[in-house]
């Protein structure tokens, strides 16, 4: 008697269920998110499709499961991948991201062709009320979000599903731009994301961003506070922190096609004042008791950094209380032999000179002013620095004489006289700065450095700013040093191009005869 075979039969995947409920009834996407329950986003509407949350575990097995080997083995190295998986309903698209060491996965249905990302299945579905789900985990100092309402087209609630895998998708893109060495992060309607690497802007290979992808991905992780400002200025400046990987500041606004944002990178460790090459003369500057430092430079020419390794060596040699003052925090102190206060204006101060005021009761032996940005501001700033206070300020000028007539500037005609005596008698260092792309990659700072002697006091006092340079020029030995200067000695060590040193220089006729001088040959047209 011959035994015919029974038929072979495919054993259901532990997902299975899931995804016969999506393509069962027409959901647009299914989230896998730790802590989480399997939720169904249909109609714009989050559905919860399993009564537990998941754990790394499960999310582990569900997905390993159905991937391909080598999708499996990019899920077992913890790096993205996207895989298609045939269900006895048909067939899905499993996009799988690690956030952080965390394995986080979207479900689309369909033609694999039309599977939306992980990035733009965030941005898929419309405005509708949603259940409340868990809160986005917090980060740093930023005070908790609500579920205030969000714009039209978008999911009513910021803790939605959709929301959460936005910033996610974020996280992923932060992490490559950490991981570059870029320090830039640019997102713009119409373009896929940019990074600045070593000062030149490229573009990553992925799709362009949408309106309302952008958006998704900003509400989701600004502050409460950032959100109505965004909308009711169209700016909006705050701090985002990713834990073990890095802080970024934030700038959101929107221009003629929608919102955008830059993401600076604020690394994680704090770079000392000898691992930035800052000069002796210039450190010596953060032992005085009292006076005005000031760091300046065009945006993106490392203030902050030089400023933060500047802090750094006060809360390494110094016993007092450091005071600075923000907008967002960027580099996070700890307290060494410092006690060290950090404020951010609109979260713990309604502005730089209130806070400035303020500081004056709080007993301050030394104030940071991240950024000197009115008359009232730098009228305090040289108030404080005369009575008894080591304060340090930020400009956006690019010169040290530049920078004096700046300050003097600020003040109407009839107050000029008595602030420059006052600057004359308080100011006691300028720092002027620029990043210069290296030969081979990287960037390294030129700066211009002005150390205030009784003639620099007296030129102020004077108003002979013009002749600051003749004194810096002829100040050598004190340490002092103007840009040209700086510029050719990094052209001297093959450190920066002759090229890149004329385009950075302010004083361009000066820096040409001083290349040729030294036999570098300068190939732009000039």
């Amino acid at each position: 008697m011959s035994c015919t075979p029974a038929p072979l039969t495919k054993m259901p995947a532990s997902i299975d269920p899931f995804v016969d409920v999506l393509l069962r009834e027409g959901g647009d996407q299914l989230y896998l998110l730790p802590d989480e329950p399997v939720t169904m986003i249909k109609d714009g509407k989050p559905r919860k499709v399993s009564r537990q949350p998941l754990t790394d575990k499960h999310i582990y097995a569900l997905l390993v499961e159905v991937a391909p080997s080598e999708s499996a083995d990019q899920i077992d190295k913890m790096t993205e991948t996207t895989f298609d998986y045939v269900a006895d309903r048909g067939l899905v698209r499993v996009r799988v991201v690690p956030d952080n060491g965390r394995l986080t996965a979207v479900i689309a249905p369909g033609d694999p062709a039309a599977a939306p990302s992980i990035a733009t299945a965030a941005t898929a579905t419309r405005a509708q009320a949603a259940p409340p789900a868990a809160p986005v985990p917090k980060r740093g100092t930023e005070p908790p979000r609500s579920n205030a309402p969000a714009p039209a087209g978008l999911p009513a609630d910021f803790g939605s599903p959709q929301f959460k895998v936005a910033e996610r998708a974020l996280g992923a893109l932060l992490k490559s731009l950490v991981d570059t060495g870029s320090s830039d992060l640019h997102l713009r309607v119409g373009e896929p994301p940019l990074f600045r690497t070593h000062g030149e802007m490229k573009r990553q290979p992925m799709p362009p961003l949408t309106p309302d992808q952008l958006e998704m991905t900003l509400l989701a992780i600004m502050p409460d506070r950032n959100r109505a400002e965004w909308n009711d200025s169209g700016d909006s400046d705050f701090a985002y922190e990713i834990d073990g990987l890095a802080r970024f500041r934030v700038n959101a606004a929107r221009d003629r096609k929608g919102p955008f944002a830059v993401f600076r990178v604020i690394p994680a460790k704090i770079l000392s004042a000898e691992q930035l090459e800052i000069t002796k003369e210039v450190q010596a500057l953060c032992y005085l008791t009292k006076g005005l430092v000031l760091v300046t430079g065009p945006t993106g020419s490392g203030k902050s950094t030089t400023l933060c390794g500047l802090i750094d060596l006060i809360n390494r040699t110094r016993s007092d209380h450091v005071i600075t003052i923000e907008d967002p925090i960027e580099f996070v102190h700890e307290n060494k032999k410092c006690l060290i206060t950090q404020r951010q204006v609109g979260l713990h101060t309604g502005s730089f000179k209130s806070a400035l005021r303020a500081a004056l009761r709080e007993d301050p032996d030394i104030v940071l002013v991240g950024e000197m940005r009115d008359l009232e501001t730098i009228a305090i700033a040289i108030e404080t620095a005369e009575t008894g206070h080591l304060v340090f300020g930020t400009l956006h000028t690019t010169t040290a004489a530049s920078t004096v007539d700046r300050i003097i500037d600020q003040f109407p005609s009839d107050r000029q006289a008595q602030i420059r005596v006052m600057l004359s008698e308080s100011l006691r260092g300028v720092v002027c700065q620029t990043l210069c792309k290296k030969i081979g990659g990287g960037r390294v700072a030129a700066r211009e450095i002005l150390i205030t002697t009784p003639a620099v006091s007296n030129l102020i006092r004077e108003a002979k700013i013009f002749q600051i340079p003749s004194i810096i020029q002829t100040s050598k030995q004190l340490g002092m040093l103007t840009l040209n200067d700086a510029l050719l000695d990094l052209v001297d060590k093959k450190l920066v191009a002759p090229e890149e040193a004329y385009m950075r220089s302010v004083e361009k006729a000066g820096i040409i005869a001083s290349l040729k001088a030294r036999g570098h040959k300068l190939t732009v047209a000039v």
